[in-house]
């Protein structure tokens, strides 16, 4: 995948995809009884990093300039 494309998708999923997660983990969570504070911590844990995994290769390297072959601003070369 192109790099401005992860950029992109990157923005999307941050704008879009994180909102609507949290709303759904939040409606979720208030659905459910009450949990335990020993077994609510890691679950709120977990649902904290559960949006993100399945996207980790869209992230990696995003915020670093575009690699040589691809054009578009990249690292700006040391005087």
């Amino acid at each position: 995948m192109r790099h401005r494309t992860r950029r992109r998708l990157a923005l999307v999923l941050l704008l879009v995809w994180l909102p609507a997660y949290v709303a759904l983990a939040w409606w979720v969570m208030g659905s459910i009884e009450r949990l335990p504070w020993a077994l609510e911590i890691p679950v709120y844990l977990v649902l904290g990093l559960a949006w993100a995994l399945p996207f980790r290769f869209v992230f990696r390297g995003v915020g670093r300039g575009a690699p040589e072959g691809e054009g578009g601003r990249g690292p700006r070369p040391r005087p």
